[in-house]
């Protein structure tokens, strides 16, 4: 019966196409209308993952230089959680205000021009009247006296804004040119900003840091690939606010340094030296943080975990203040150490004592290359396994 009802019955025939024409179309309309939604939710899923992969690419990678929070090392290597990185400036409404404002009293100055010319229409100057009324119903009967009390009114804000940046402004944050990339004339995007130095690094940046900034990618001799690096971009990127507080700003340890600046030479380490006893008398006043110190330990420039991972080549991490404690200290030239001094004197001077089955195998500069705060880190670290 149904057979005959749709291939002997051309109506029907014609019917059964229509209706599965239209439930085509109304199938093709909801895809579409939803695809974009759809492909929204897909990579909001998708830079989602890759954030939490570059967040993972930092810790292992960037946090020695830049802070594990990313609010920049003291004399190291700048903030990249900061709102200069990312262009905010503070005084951006303040300025807006301003301009208007000044705009306003030059506006008044062309009306008055026109008025006092004597050569304007009935018409004009009625406009012009109007306008004036308007302006004198906002700023009162005298304009200008009432704009310059406006005026005043703002830079009164601006200085107090400024004396609540005062903090990092000692650190270098220069509040009249907050966006980094203007400062140093970058006409891309940040995102290419931050891929362009992960790729390429910046080999000329030894002469205001510490070190270079090295390149990263696997397309200049690094270690990561593309989709790493995109991965640490997004990370980066994801720092960004909708409104950027102060507090943010006063959170920065180390704002970035003009290459060619004056003083940009001056942003160096200061070296603990290789005096023991100076530098536990400088210990004395730091407090140790030892996820920093991990950081600092498993990364370059120090890279410690490369041998003391390796049992046959150093002594392991997490033996060494056990067996600084129960074994070192019983020996008698380290009579009246404490442990932390025996860490100390390990790192900075390597060759005064060589752990039995080991051979010297340790860089003799490290105290030129960390300092105290670096220092104390490394040692609540090597602690942390007690």
């Amino acid at each position: 019966m149904l057979q005959r009802m749709l291939i002997e019955k051309i109506e029907n025939r014609i019917l059964v196409g229509i209706l599965m024409f239209l439930g085509i179309m109304v199938l093709t309309g909801w895809v579409a209308i939803n695809e974009p939604g759809r492909m929204a939710a897909f990579e909001q899923q998708h830079l989602a993952r890759s954030i939490q992969w570059g967040a993972e690419l930092y810790a292992a990678n960037c946090s020695t230089c830049h802070g594990n929070e990313g609010y920049g090392i003291l004399g190291r290597a700048p903030a990249l959680n900061s709102p200069q990185l990312f262009g905010h400036d503070f005084f951006a409404s303040l300025n807006r205000q301003a301009e208007r404002l000044n705009d306003t009293k030059n506006e008044l100055a062309r009306l008055q021009a026109e008025l006092d010319s004597g050569s304007i229409t009935r018409e004009r100057q009625a406009e012009i009247q109007a306008r004036i009324a308007a302006l004198q119903a906002t700023y009162g009967d005298d304009i200008v006296a009432g704009i310059d009390t406006r005026l005043a009114e703002i830079e009164q804000e601006r200085q107090s804004l400024r004396m609540q940046m005062q903090p990092a402004i000692d650190k270098g944050y220069d509040p009249d040119n907050p966006d980094r990339l203007a400062t140093l004339g970058w006409q891309g995007t940040l995102d290419a900003f931050l891929q362009t130095t992960l790729v390429h690094g910046r080999p000329t940046s030894e002469s205001y840091w510490p070190q270079a900034m090295v390149a990263w990618s696997q397309r200049a001799g690094g270690p990561l690939r593309d989709d790493q690096i995109e991965n640490l971009s997004n990370y980066i990127m994801n720092w960004n606010r909708t409104e950027w507080t102060i507090e943010d700003l006063l959170l920065v340890q180390q704002f970035p340094i003009r290459p060619g600046l004056p003083g940009a030479e001056m942003a160096q380490i200061e070296g603990v030296g290789t005096n023991v006893e100076a530098i536990m008398a400088q210990l004395e006043g730091v407090t140790g943080d030892p996820l920093n110190g991990q950081t600092i330990y498993n990364n370059p420039p120090l890279a410690c975990v490369g041998c003391h991972a390796i049992e046959a080549v150093a002594p392991l991490t997490a033996n060494q203040w056990n067996d600084t404690v129960n074994v070192r200290l019983n020996e008698p030239q380290f009579a009246g150490y404490t442990p932390e001094m025996y860490i100390v004197e390990s790192i900075v001077n390597p060759g005064a004592y060589l752990v039995p089955g080991y051979s010297n195998a340790m860089p003799a500069d490290f105290g030129q290359r960390i300092d105290i705060q670096m220092l104390a880190d490394i040692i609540a670290y090597i602690k942390s396994y007690e």
